[in-house]
């Protein structure tokens, strides 16, 4: 019968600790709240503006934007360069210049008029004149090559005057530099 007594006395003490631990559970105080966050609205902020060109630097595209053209035009029978022409040089000579590592070609073009040779002579003053004009504006002339190719590569099609005009011509090209 002891043990009767001994699991009585058991049972008696875990009713104790029970009861007492649910007594000191209620005891305690809740848990405090999270602390409020505090919504601050934000701040405003001027619109991005849209990109509106992936222009790279140095590349042919930004010639062109800052250039205007990379086309000068000549009268007939001619290698003059008019005003309307050195402006063009101008701006291109400009862009050349903040861009040291950028080498051209200057070609030469003629409308189909005259024989092949007398063409690519006369193709070849033409693209000589724009290079000339380059250099004297400050590009180095090591970065400046010609090339004639007379009446070979005409930019317009067909035996009118507004064809023919359009096809007497230099073009500067980019062949190399920062961006390709």
């Amino acid at each position: 019968m002891a043990w009767r007594r001994w699991v009585v006395l058991g049972s008696v003490a875990g009713a104790l600790v029970v009861s007492g631990c649910a007594r000191r559970r209620e005891a305690l105080p809740p848990p405090p709240p999270p602390p409020a966050e505090s919504v601050v609205p934000p701040a405003p902020t001027a619109p991005v503006p849209p990109v509106t060109t992936t222009t790279v630097p140095g590349s042919r595209e930004d010639f062109l934007a800052q250039a205007g053209t990379d086309t000068v035009l000549f009268a007939f029978d001619s290698y003059a360069l008019d005003d309307e022409a050195r402006a063009i040089l101008d701006r291109q000579a400009a862009w050349l210049v903040r861009h040291p590592s950028v080498r051209v070609t200057v070609e030469g073009h003629c409308d189909e008029r005259g024989t092949r040779e007398y063409n690519l002579a006369l193709g070849e003053r033409r693209a000589n004149a724009a290079r000339t004009y380059l250099v004297a504006r400050g590009v180095a002339a090591s970065r400046i090559t010609t090339i004639s190719y007379g009446k070979e590569r005409p930019a317009v099609e067909g035996s009118t005057e507004e064809a023919w005009a359009r096809n007497r011509r230099a073009v500067t090209v980019i062949v190399s530099g920062t961006a390709g």
